[in-house]
């Protein structure tokens, strides 16, 4: 099964504070903006902003967002992150994960975000049994100060990579993003798992480490697009009657009642 992570949408309750964070501090573009409403990219739609102004923040127990991965593809972009990051906000971490280099933060919403570029492919470390090696090492980041060339938005070719989900019950969550919509398990622990379409280290992360168990009900991820080479093969893996139909493909919700879309590339 081939496919990718397409957009991410987010209910914020102060849209014009979450439009100027991502523009100025991700390096985001505004491609279009509608009442309450505002899509931003590089190349293409990666983000949509929804205006949400009455909703509560997030509770301490709901599952949703842990990040939007946001995937550069140069250490040079990855440099020039960290310097606008280190600028005009604040940096949370940084991690060496054998197949990427990472930088972590929060949105003024409290949403996290990594952005990240990939080692080469070539040398991921994967063992025998096709599951990819991934670790958490701490990142030096003079090296990448030294990279940055000034850029001030994220290059052609920046897309979102990955998504990281807090979910209540991970066994659920595996059997939902593996067994209905074809994704493989590229690596898995107790608290953990990582699934990807193809061999990618992963495009879909779950994990239960803050032991969230309460479905989303304020602001925060509204949904994920998962767009996917053949959207008939990956609608025949989902529950009889859980799919409602959408101009471009599908939206299920996963376990925790997180609408994923899924489109055709």
């Amino acid at each position: 099964m081939t496919g990718h992570v397409g957009r991410v949408a987010l209910r914020v309750t102060d849209l014009d504070r979450m439009v100027e964070f991502y523009e100025d501090v991700i390096g985001l573009d505004t491609l279009r903006r509608e009442d309450g409403r505002v899509v931003l990219g590089v190349d293409d739609p990666l983000l949509v902003l929804l205006a949400a102004p009455d909703l509560p923040a997030r509770g301490p127990d709901e599952t949703g967002l842990f990040h939007t991965a946001f995937r550069v593809p140069s250490r040079a972009a990855l440099g020039d992150a960290l310097d606008r990051i280190e600028a005009r906000w604040r940096l949370d971490g940084a991690s060496d994960h054998h197949v990427s280099e990472a930088l972590y933060l929060r949105d003024p919403e409290d949403n996290g975000i990594e952005v990240y570029c990939d080692r080469p492919r070539a040398d991921w470390p994967v063992d025998d049994a096709g599951r990819v090696g991934m670790d958490t090492l701490p990142l030096a980041l003079d090296p990448l100060r030294d990279a940055a060339t000034g850029g001030t938005r994220l290059p052609s070719g920046a897309d979102v990579g990955h998504v990281h989900l807090e979910v209540s019950d991970l066994d659920a969550a595996r059997s939902f993003y593996a067994d209905d919509l074809g994704l493989r398990v590229r690596q898995s622990m107790p608290s953990a798992c990582f699934l990807a379409f193809g061999d990618y280290h992963h495009h879909v992360g779950c994990n239960v480490w803050n032991g969230r168990s309460a479905p989303a009900e304020g602001r925060g991820l509204a949904w994920v697009e998962l767009v996917v080479e053949d959207l008939d093969a990956t609608r025949a893996g989902v529950t009889p009657g859980s799919a409602t139909d959408r101009p471009e493909g599908f939206e299920v919700d996963d376990p925790d009642g997180l609408a994923i879309r899924v489109r055709q590339s």
